[in-house]
Parts: C-alpha cells; structure tokens; sequence
C-alpha cells in the first residue's frame, strides 16, 4: 500500500496509548472495536498493548535500551547455570551407564 504524498505519521502521546490500552482491559471489549471507535488500527492498539505489557513486566525487549552491569552479569550467570545443569545432567547419566557396565 502506497503512501500519499506528503501524508505524514501520527504520533501518538503515552498517555493517549495508555488509556487506549485501559479501555481494553478494563471495559472487557475486543481491541477491534476501540480502535474503532478511537479511528486507529487494531494492530497498532494491539502493540500498544503488548508494549505496555511488557514494559509493565520489567522485561529486557530490543527496544529496551543497553543493559546494566547487573543485568549483563544475571544473564551470563544464568547461561552459566544452564551450561552447569547439562554436565551434570550428562555426568548423572554417565554415571549410571558405567554402573551397569561394570556388575
């Protein structure tokens, strides 16, 4: 779909997605119908809303920003806790497939 020349993007407040996004979840009615009523496109409410989600929820998404040391170290530290389970796991099993081998 092409744009029309000279159509500029319209930008929308935080507190303009907000409500959109509260009029939503508290009046219990389909994004499809807001955006409607509101002249906006359900997927945009949509996004607004899996946005505002995920914000809310303290998540790092691509849109976040860098990381902090802390959040750098508790990522690396849960890789490492990740890597450290697999060698056990494997040295658990490792462990019972030479028990049998050697009665």
């Amino acid at each position: 779909m092409a744009k029309r020349p000279g159509a500029t993007r319209r930008q929308f407040s935080r507190a303009y997605k907000l409500e959109a996004v509260r009029r939503v979840s508290e009046g219990g009615r389909a994004p499809s119908v807001v955006a409607r009523e509101l002249g906006i496109n359900a997927n945009m409410l949509r996004t607004w809303r899996r946005q505002l989600t995920t914000a809310e929820a303290g998540t790092a998404g691509p849109s976040s920003g860098p990381l902090t040391s802390q959040d750098e170290e508790v990522r690396r530290l849960r890789r490492e806790v990740a890597r450290l389970t697999q060698e056990r796991d494997f040295l658990k099993s490792a462990t019972v497939f030479f028990a049998k081998e050697s009665r």
